[in-house]
């Protein structure tokens, strides 16, 4: 159906489907602890499935101007659990152009994380089908850490100086006159858009950052 229907621009049919799994009842599972959350829309095959095809000549003028088939699809967005042994370094071994050490970033998933992920797989497909989709298939694409857009870590809060860089004000402890207010502070990535808790910390930094020039700590 709606094979004469086309959108233009950004429309406004995304879907988002807040965390469900290990909020208490039903929604516990032994496999796993926290959560995570799906964000998917519908769209139709474009110009790159004729592509893909390996069209040529008239063939792939005329496949292009026709849309392709209606699709819906859904992505798990899940947390990830804070791990002393994710971390990053300098290497000072490895110097950039100007001399300085280079970084290197040593992480991964956990096994909460792929358990996680293949409940992600199980449940999508499952709603799907009973909403009434066809040919529904489970896709996995795991991608690297840092990859996830809002990216976060390798400059956690604390209160001990030996096991944190910033404090509960995100000013770095050695450094009072530098707040780091972006996502290096979290510890956890969440599975929800971190935008606007991003911004309640830059505020409480910016206020803690004006009392302590008043005072003359700065």
């Amino acid at each position: 159906g709606f094979e004469d229907k086309y959108y233009k621009g950004r429309k406004p049919a995304g879907i988002y489907l807040p965390r469900f799994r290990n909020l208490g009842g039903k929604s516990d599972t032994k496999e796993f602890i926290r959560g995570y959350g799906y964000q998917g829309s519908a769209t139709r095959g474009n110009w790159k499935d004729a592509i893909a095809e390996m069209s040529y000549g008239k063939n792939l003028k005329e496949a292009i101007l026709k849309p392709g088939g209606w699709r819906f699809g859904m992505s798990g967005f899940g947390e990830v659990l804070p791990n002393e042994d994710n971390r990053m370094t300098l290497d000072y071994d490895k110097l950039d152009s100007w001399g300085l050490p280079t970084v290197t970033f040593d992480a991964e998933f956990g096994d909460n994380e792929w358990k996680m992920r293949e409940d992600m797989k199980e449940q999508a497909v499952d709603m799907l089908k009973k909403a009434g989709l066809r040919d529904v298939e489970a896709y996995d694409e795991p991608g690297a850490l840092g990859l996830g857009i809002h990216e976060m870590g390798t400059a956690r809060m604390g209160r001990d100086p030996k096991t944190s860089v910033l404090n509960g004000y995100n000013q770095i402890h050695t450094v009072k006159n530098v707040y780091v207010t972006d996502g290096a502070f979290m510890t956890s990535s969440s599975c929800v858009n971190p935008s606007l808790t991003y911004m309640a910390f830059t505020a409480r930094a910016a206020n803690h950052a004006a009392e302590q020039l008043k005072k003359g700590a700065l």
